[in-house]
């Protein structure tokens, strides 16, 4: 697992509805064109057993994802599949002087090159969220 943190400008619980909407992952996501087929759980985008379809900016890649846990303001997890290929986004909330710090933990598993595709995501991954808080701060 490789692990961030950063500091978002408003509120944990905030912080999380932004983050855990799937529906909001375009505009911060770096590698989505769009999600598609979101599928909430009792209206709700943001609970656990929602499921959508990343629309990647590869050709033909398009993961499908679940979100497995969700504890508004304090957690959020979600799994991916595509392939040989299996996902794992865990975000952590917690209050901050200024806001929340979000941490989020991550891992990519698949024939051999999981390990690599993590560490090389990670500057991709830090770079998303910390665009995900300044959207955060101005919506």
């Amino acid at each position: 697992m490789s692990r961030i943190q950063v500091a978002f400008p408003v509120p944990a619980d905030r912080a999380f509805a932004y983050l855990a909407d799937p529906r909001n992952r375009p505009a911060w996501q770096s590698s989505l064109r769009a999600v598609a087929d979101v599928v909430p759980v009792d209206g709700d985008a943001t609970a656990a057993g929602t499921t959508w379809t990343d629309v990647t900016v590869v050709p033909g890649v398009r993961p499908r994802m679940r979100t497995t846990l969700a504890e508004p303001g304090v957690r959020w997890v979600e799994e991916g599949r595509c392939g040989p290929f299996r996902a794992e986004l865990a975000l952590f909330f917690s209050p901050a002087e200024d806001g929340s710090a979000v941490v989020a933990e991550f891992s990519v598993r698949g024939i051999g090159v999981g390990r690599l595709v993590t560490l090389a995501s990670r500057a991709a991954v830090a770079a998303d969220l910390r665009r995900a808080a300044q959207l955060a701060g101005g919506a």
